[in-house]
């Protein structure tokens, strides 16, 4: 695979970003519209309306990009194909929505049995992963692909009723994506998907009984727990999740070289920005609902370690049966990571006594 050198993070990366931005405050002008799958929430200001914001800035003003909520401009589901047809330029979303075409999205999506956020950063930046991402986009779906947008483990369940154990997951209606959809099932859950926009009313009037959606902050916005009394966690569904920016390639191909380095560049900030923002707004948030009279519950072990095995055993599996050429190599990829950090919280974490 050929590597391309990714702008690094720290005083370095600033100085290189600065660098960048200088770089590109003359060429041409572009006015670009950005398909979302967000109604609002901190996806679409810290994640679309930040890139949108910083590229203007640092482009001198050439960059304009129009944020669309989800739905504006084509199905909020199906953003890359939205931006393919040329009906917007670019586009973010959440790259595991299209598992179902090819399972090998939920490997840079994030699924149960991924990475947790710091070292999916690491593998994507480090590692070769954002390579993988653009190439395998570019190649199945005919659009530029970049990582735009790092959560934290999401919350697993806002629901009308106490879910703890495995039996409490039993015929439960619950919305979620990805490749949660089917391991769901296999733990006797009934699952259903549909846009960000629809959750609320769905779970407001019973039409599913819980949802997951994003961490503990960005779910304050949509207000799941004004009618639903009860929080489950910590997400192991989804113990990272990182977004994703699309381009239509006929529009990357007449760019200049400065001005792609400078998407790309500035995709990876916001990225990094977004993961920091998130892990401490998440830290308030967790005090925010308890005064809101919502039940805080611990998932059992059983739940956990239940819900993990399903996530490594389908990777496994998918992975063995060879029907989709990227996903054995992207898995092999992460499994090699992984195992090169298997024991670094031995020595990167200090052990802390609680009084």
């Amino acid at each position: 695979m050929k590597r391309r050198h990714l702008i690094g993070t720290g005083v370095a990366g600033l100085g290189m970003l600065a660098t960048v931005g200088a770089q590109a405050q003359t060429g041409p002008t572009y006015n670009w519209k950005m398909a979302t799958g967000w109604a609002g929430g901190p996806l679409m200001d810290i994640g679309a309306k930040a890139f949108a914001e910083r590229m203007e800035l640092l482009s001198g003003g050439r960059f304009k990009i129009q944020t669309f909520p989800g739905g504006a401009l084509g199905n909020a589901l199906k953003v890359p194909e939205t931006v393919k047809n040329g009906l917007a330029e670019c586009g973010h979303t959440w790259i595991g929505y299209d598992w179902g075409k090819d399972p090998t999205t939920a490997l840079f999506g994030g699924y149960a049995g991924s990475f947790d956020a710091e070292r999916m950063l690491h593998w994507l930046y480090e590692a070769g992963g954002a390579e993988m991402q653009r190439e395998f986009r570019e190649e199945v779906d005919g659009v530029i692909s970049f990582p735009l947008f790092m959560r934290t483990a999401e919350v697993f369940l806002h629901s009308r009723r106490p879910v703890r154990t495995l039996a409490d997951l039993k015929g439960l209606k619950l919305r979620t994506a990805g490749a949660w959809l089917e391991m769901a099932k296999d733990l006797g859950a009934a699952p259903v998907t549909t846009a960000g926009g629809d959750v609320f009313p769905m779970l407001e009037r019973g039409a599913i009984d819980a949802t997951e959606w994003g961490t503990l902050w960005e779910n304050i916005s949509p207000g799941f727990f004004k009618v639903a009394k009860f929080l489950s966690y910590p997400g192991v569904h989804q113990p990272c999740a990182p977004f994703e920016l699309v381009i239509n390639k006929g529009v990357w191909d007449k760019m200049p070289a400065n001005d792609r380095r400078l998407v790309e560049v500035v995709a990876k900030l916001v990225t990094f920005e977004s993961w920091a923002r998130i892990g401490a707004e998440d830290a308030k948030a967790f005090d925010f609902y308890k005064k809101n009279g919502v039940t805080m519950i611990e998932l059992d072990d059983e739940v956990q370690f239940a819900t993990r095995k399903l996530g490594l055993e389908w990777a496994a599996k998918t992975a063995q049966e060879g029907k989709f050429k990227w996903f054995a190599r992207v898995h092999k990829s992460q499994q090699d990571f992984d195992l090169a950090w298997r024991d670094a919280d031995s020595w990167r974490k200090v052990k802390v006594q609680r009084a």
